[in-house]
């Protein structure tokens, strides 16, 4: 039994047809099958590889945390020095009014979070989330969802959810005093790497402020340096009420956090206490890695580094198959004339050796997510092969 059969026998599958590429180690922005080639990695792990494969202070930060302790008890009970210190470092580089941190497992289990807290502080039961949004797979994320071929198998959602069209300002007049909450990616990931307009977000901060509901700024795609600052929040003029983290946080092992006010995230501890509990959030020896992830993007000045690689993609990916490049630093979707050329582009990419893939809504796209610490050299290499790739297309 070959392991692609093994792997389809014993592993519940997202798709019918997986990539099945066989991995056997990753380094740097390659990653390496079993039969020892190199594939350049566009996408890293879908932005969650934030400062390369197999880097040496997330290693070292494990290795030493491992020695000390790992899991010792449910999340908030315990001081434990890594959690804290890593807490400490975080919110130290936020707004001071985000200045508490829930760690958990996820991305999807912090917009869990955020959305239980908004309803819980504001005794308001209604969320208003933006067209063509993802914030991730569980119940109360997938609720979120306006995409019905995806939601629909999975009907009674959770109720009391409306939308509204991300960037259009006419559309902010739905939010009232009913409003728990209005949740919306910084920078829309699924629809297409879709920037807010200029103003949009400060509108919709202030909108919100004027009927007493919360703004929940999902940045688990865009975070951690990705688009040019630490944050994408801090080239809008909008401070969120809930921040909610995950992907890149610690170098891709799995974790995410939704930060808020104290006196808001305190909600969670009283009526009733317990009001949202985790096993495994806030485990030391993630909380070490992601606290050696951050600090290597500061020290290295990734961010801004992330600004000048775009600047590259842009200079050079220039063909007539590229529609648009959307996005921002190191968080781009080529956009190519049809779902055909996107696929045969994705598809073609893996047999040459590098690892591209598609968004979820917008399927003209391609995502150019590689690990921060890519280097030039890399990156016209990557963008060489795709413009390889695009003059072999032909229409079928």
């Amino acid at each position: 039994m070959s392991k692609l059969d093994r792997f389809r026998k014993v592993l519940a599958p997202t798709t019918p047809h997986p990539l099945g590429l066989e991995i056997s180690k990753a380094k740097g922005s390659y990653i390496y099958d079993t039969q020892k080639k190199a594939y350049l990695d566009f996408v890293a792990g879908v932005s969650a590889v934030s400062i390369g494969h197999s880097n040496k202070v997330i290693r070292k930060a494990v290795d030493q945390q491992l020695k000390r302790h790992s899991h010792v008890m449910v999340y908030g009970e315990f001081i434990q020095e890594a959690v804290l210190n890593y807490a400490e470092f975080l919110t130290a580089q936020l707004h001071p009014s985000l200045n508490s941190v829930y760690l958990v497992n996820s991305g999807t289990e912090a917009i869990e979070g955020a959305l239980k807290l908004a309803r819980a502080a504001t005794k308001r039961t209604e969320i208003i989330a933006a067209k063509n949004n993802y914030h991730g797979n569980t119940m109360g994320s997938l609720s979120l969802m306006d995409y019905e071929e995806r939601v629909a198998p999975f009907r009674p959602l959770i109720p009391d959810i409306k939308h509204i069209q991300f960037n259009q300002l006419d559309g902010l007049d739905a939010i009232s005093s009913s409003t728990a909450a209005v949740i919306v990616e910084t920078i829309q990931g699924g629809a297409g790497f879709i920037m807010p307009e200029a103003e949009y977000l400060t509108a919709l901060k202030k909108r919100c402020q004027e009927n007493g509901a919360l703004l929940i700024l999902d940045e688990i795609q865009p975070g951690f340096g990705r688009t040019g600052t630490l944050f994408a929040y801090e080239q809008f003029a909008c401070i969120p009420d809930i921040l909610v983290i995950g992907k890149g946080m610690a170098g891709g092992l799995p974790v995410g956090a939704f930060i808020a006010d104290s006196a808001l995230m305190n909600t969670l501890s009283h009526s009733p206490k317990l009001g949202h509990i985790t096993t495994f959030g806030g485990h030391p020896v993630i909380a070490a890695a992601a606290h050696a992830t951050l600090r290597f993007i500061l020290e290295n000045e990734l961010p801004s580094k992330s600004l000048a690689h775009e600047k590259t993609i842009r200079k050079f990916l220039k063909h007539r198959h590229i529609k648009e490049i959307r996005g921002r630093g190191l968080m781009l979707a080529l956009i190519l004339e049809d779902e055909k050329v996107a696929n045969f582009l994705v598809l073609e990419a893996l047999k040459r050796q590098l690892i591209l893939f598609w968004l979820l809504y917008e399927k003209r796209a391609v995502r150019l997510t590689p690990p921060l610490t890519i280097s030039k050299k890399e990156i016209e290499k990557g963008c060489q092969l795709i413009l390889e790739i695009l003059d072999d297309y032909t229409v079928n």
